[in-house]
Formats: structure tokens, sequence, C-alpha cells
């Protein structure tokens, strides 16, 4: 009777890690998108700071595990500090255009403005409490963790191949909108050339000087680019349609406009208590009607897709992990309200509810199952395009 050897059982675990990611099985940019909505949708049900610093940590570990080396990976440290930002610009304005908040810790006092009578209500400047401040931070943090959540999709999904998965009706918006995804990290990446090349030549890079005289070659690279992309859509046929009927036309035009109305005022009817009943309904009718819009307005597209992304059970896990924290969000507001908008008043430490905590959790299965990107040191290949 024979061992294994530590060969052999190193081997036997392999397959349980997860593979170095490829063309063939990176994940679609749809799986990525729907994980951070996910998250996001989690972030817009609570005020908690220890539930939302517990979502920008989980979404900040899985895009220190599974971003790559691509100009748009690098976008995440710029949400950031966009949501840093956010708060204080928040703060600013409770400071000086007051709350409603009622408050028994007063901090300082700002000399206020005296406003006519028809601005009740209003006012600018005058005391400014601790609860005050609180409330402000609180709502802060949730819209920051909200742009950091769509930051994480953003460093993670590859735009050029979220593009092929839309349907064929809006390929053209969607076009403009990978187009305007991708030009600002081209320009990030662009600068940080120019820069290096400067700082080797021993020119200054910092600057109005400096400024001044990479701006025009950063410029001229980004025409380059659109003048090259412009080129090689017009050589692959991009913007011709087909001919379809007049009556066809006009049925995708009532079902998709009718459809997103329905999808909005579904969403709002759940939002708001007094139309839960309806609500539900009405967004399912709109999301039928709208994806036979869509179904029949690509009938006008005849392009074809080279290569589509396949969903694999690695994808269905990443997607389902963020839909899986969002239900369990919402199920959370339902049963513990108070612990998911703790109160300012009076001024109490928030709690840490326990299974809301653990359900975010869940959000760290990408960090897990996803394929891992290449080494740091590797070039982006353009083979994951």
């Amino acid at each position: 009777m024979t061992t294994p050897t530590g060969s052999a059982v190193l081997a036997s675990r392999r397959p349980l890690r997860a593979p170095e990611a490829t063309r063939s099985n990176a994940l679609p940019a749809g799986a990525w998108w729907l994980w951070a909505l996910g998250l996001a949708t989690a972030a817009s049900r609570t005020t908690n700071p220890l539930l939302l610093g517990l979502l920008v940590g989980v979404a900040g570990y899985v895009v220190a595990a599974r971003r790559t080396d691509a100009p748009w990976a690098r976008s995440y440290g710029a949400f950031l500090r966009i949501g840093l930002f956010v708060i204080a610009v928040r703060l600013v304005f409770s400071v000086f255009l007051g709350s409603p908040i009622p408050g028994t810790h007063p901090l300082f006092t700002l000399p206020e403005v005296p406003l006519p009578g028809w601005a009740q209500g209003i006012r600018i400047g005058g005391r400014v409490t601790a609860e005050q401040l609180l409330f402000a931070l609180y709502d802060g943090a949730k819209l920051a963790t909200l742009l950091i959540c769509v930051g994480a999709a953003n460093s993670l999904a590859n735009p050029a191949r979220l593009l092929k998965s839309l349907p064929g009706a809006l390929y053209e918006a969607g076009v403009a909108v990978v187009v305007a995804m991708t030009f600002a990290p081209n320009m990030v990446a662009d600068v940080m050339r120019l820069r290096t090349a400067r700082r080797l030549r021993g020119r200054p890079t910092g600057g109005i000087g400096a400024v001044l005289q990479t701006g025009l070659p950063v410029l001229e690279g980004a025409l380059e680019r659109s003048v090259a992309v412009a080129a090689s859509m017009d050589a692959r046929g991009y913007g011709r349609t087909a001919q379809v009927p007049p009556a066809v036309r006009h049925t995708t035009n009532v079902l998709t406009l009718g459809g997103l109305l329905g999808v909005c005022a579904g969403t709002y009817g759940l939002l708001a208590a007094e139309g839960a009943r309806y609500g539900l309904p009405l967004l399912v009718a709109g999301l039928v009607a709208a994806m036979a819009g869509l179904r029949l307005g690509g009938a006008r597209s005849v392009r074809t897709r080279y290569r589509p992304d396949r969903w694999g059970a690695r994808a269905w896990l990443v997607a389902g992990s963020g839909v899986a924290v969002a239900v369990a969000m919402i199920r959370a507001g339902g049963v513990l309200g108070e612990a998911l908008h703790p109160g300012v008043v009076p001024l109490v430490a928030p709690a840490l509810p326990l299974w809301p905590a653990a359900a975010v959790l869940i959000g760290l299965l990408p960090a897990v199952v996803a394929p891992v990107p290449p080494s740091a040191g590797a070039p982006y290949s353009k083979e994951f395009q």
C-alpha cells in the first residue's frame, strides 16, 4: 500500500484553485457589472458607516486580487478620491447651509447671513452641531460607497468586451459610452508616459510650463487614436443597417419607450411604501416590453460577434454573489431598519448588525472563483479583448 507523494497531493488540489485568466476563460464584463451593481444596491439600503466601510473593503479586496494591468484597471484609485471628495463636499454644505437635524452638542457657531421672509427654512451659517455633521457624514459615505462600487466595475470589466455583450439596438449608444469610458484612462496613461520621458531627459515634470508642454502631445495622441478607431470602424462596415418595414420600426419605438417608462414607474413603486402593490407587476411588464423592443431593434444591426463571451459557472457565481448581497441587504432593511439606519439623535455609536455584515462578505467570492489575472510584470495582452 503506497502513500501519495507531495506532488500528487498538490496535483489533486490544483483543480480547486482558480485558473489563470486567458481569452477563453476570462469573465464576461456583464458578470463584473452585476456583482458591482449588487454591492451598490446594498450600499443604497443603509447609512450604517460600518456596513458601508465593509462594502468598500470587499470591493477593494476583489479589485486588488483580480484586476489586470490594463489602462482602465487603474481607475479605482480615482474613484476612491472622488468618494472622499464627495464626503468633504457634503460636510462643507452641512456646515455652511445648515441641516434640519436638531442637535444638543454644539461645536462652533458661524456668522449667520440674514435672508428675506420668502426664504424661510433656509439659512446660511449659524450653529454647527455634532449631530448635524454626523448625519452629513453618513449621507456622504453612502453616496461615496455607490461611486466606489461603480469604480470597482470600471477597474475589473473590459469596456470593449462589454460592448460586445450589448444588444444590437443599443450598439451605437454603447460605442459612445465605451469611448467615453476609455478616453480618460488612455489620456492618463499618455500623461504618465510623457512625464516619465521628461524625467529621463532631466526636464521638470511639475509646474504650469510642464503641463503646457505635455498637453499638446497628449491631445495629439488622443486625436490620432480617434482617427485610427474611426478608420478601422469604417473598414469593418460600422454604421451599416438593414432595411426594416416602417411598422416594425414604429412597434420597436413604442415597445422600447413604453417598457423603459414602465421600468421607471415600477422602480418608483417599489421604493415608495404606497406603491408596493403595483410596483412589481409594472416593473416586470416594463422589462418584458423593453426586452421585446430591443429584440426587434436588433434586426436593424447587420454586425456579427467575433468570439462572443460565454457565461460559465464562475461568471454566474460572481454575478450571483453581488445579487445575494443586494437581496440580503434589502431583506435586512425590512427586519433591522434601525440597525441599517443608525440615528444621530441622541448621539450614539452605530452598531454592526451581524448577519447583514456576514452577507456582505459573500461579495468576496469573486476573489476566490474568478480566474487569476497574469502576473503584474507581464504586459497586458490584446487577446483579452
